[in-house]
């Protein structure tokens, strides 16, 4: 409980300080209506089902961005600000101190994902209509939940690299490619899905999609569900792996 309380205090505080945040801000704004305005004019012409699927994976777009390039960078803010020592010191398990600024950056991408929506409608023209409104609310839950668990094992991950964030963005357009936000996964080579497979993302989306289209979601939910709790236990064994070797070797700092 006490592990669950730091989490949950975790994500409000950096939820609070990420919506102050100027550059997330700006971010936030352009960002989810430069992918949806390129997506709808390059399938203006295709059918009103098919432009709502695509309004809807834009937006989830929205949610990946905000995670993807901060996330992998997230330690190397704390190490930049000097509370990166502080959090390794604390009583507190050290994966229960980070895991909340990876979920907070995906929290936000739901305003991303509002954006997007009605700017679809506005300027578009394009409604979306669900078919299951209650699968729908959670399948964007499980997304959000979903990002934020990969983006958490992606900054334990690439703690030890200076450059992180730009390791980060690299991934940030291949990966949504391959889970399938903008593209069914039909469409990519077949050695491409395996690897959408082990994304929670790819069933996060999907869930969202079938909740959308009236079918049942309940199974990609779960799926993504599975994949985020797989995320959780292997970031928390490398953040574990990674906080003794700079112990050890007194490399915290990279100084």
């Amino acid at each position: 409980m006490n592990v669950l309380r730091v989490i949950a205090t975790g994500w409000l505080m950096h939820l609070k300080m990420l919506s102050r945040s100027w550059f997330n801000g700006l971010l936030g704004v352009i960002w989810p209506m430069f992918f949806s305005t390129s997506a709808f004019l390059m399938y203006g012409a295709g059918a009103p089902r098919r432009l709502a699927a695509i309004a809807v994976g834009a937006s989830m777009i929205g949610i990946w961005a905000a995670a993807s390039t901060s996330g992998a960078g997230a330690m190397q803010h704390q190490r930049r600000e000097g509370t990166l020592e502080l959090l390794a010191a604390a009583p507190t398990p050290f994966a229960a101190t980070l895991a909340p600024v990876t979920l907070a950056m995906s929290t936000v991408g739901l305003y991303s994902m509002a954006a997007t929506v009605i700017w679809a409608r506005l300027l578009f023209g394009i409604p979306l209509t669900v078919g299951r409104p209650a699968g729908f609310i959670g399948g964007v839950v499980v997304t959000v939940i979903s990002v934020g668990m990969f983006g958490f094992l992606l900054s334990v991950s690439v703690v030890r690299f200076r450059s992180a964030w730009a390791l980060g963005n690299v991934l940030e357009f291949p990966l949504w490619l391959i889970c399938g936000f903008m593209i069914p996964l039909s469409l990519l080579p077949a050695w491409v899905r395996p690897i959408s497979w082990i994304l929670g993302p790819t069933w996060g989306v999907r869930a969202v999609h079938e909740a959308a289209s009236g079918a049942m979601p309940w199974g990609a939910m779960g799926m993504a569900l599975a994949l985020s709790a797989a995320y959780g236990v292997l970031g928390v064994w490398v953040s574990g792996r990674m906080l003794h070797s700079a112990r050890a070797n007194a490399t915290l700092a990279l100084s």
